[in-house]
């Protein structure tokens, strides 16, 4: 399964939805990602696609400094799991790939 591409994804927080765009690649045969946020361009750790299953860590520092844990399934161009970070509750995650043809 391909997962690379660029997607467009929010998580469900207690203080609203935050919107993000994945880039991810592979070079060399080893998955890679980036994820643009609202407030800061940060690279993936630890990304591993297993089977649909689709897992990363990142550490974001705006709005505050938190170890984001994140855990999707991926079904063709829709991804759908959790995102967990310190003591804050798991938030929704839902993303999109956007096709070839569309705008990013």
């Amino acid at each position: 399964m391909s997962v690379e591409g660029i997607w467009k994804v929010a998580v469900a927080t207690p203080f609203g939805t935050r919107r993000t765009e994945l880039t991810l690649s592979s070079a060399d045969g080893v998955l890679q990602g980036v994820s643009r946020g609202e407030k800061e361009t940060l690279t993936l750790q630890d990304l591993r696609l297993e089977g649909n299953r689709l897992s990363w860590y990142q550490s974001i520092t705006k709005p505050m400094r938190m170890d984001l844990s994140f855990d999707v399934t991926v079904d063709g161009d829709e991804m759908t799991g959790t995102a967990k970070g310190g003591p804050m509750p798991a938030a929704k995650v839902s993303g999109h790939r956007q096709s070839a043809t569309q705008p990013a």
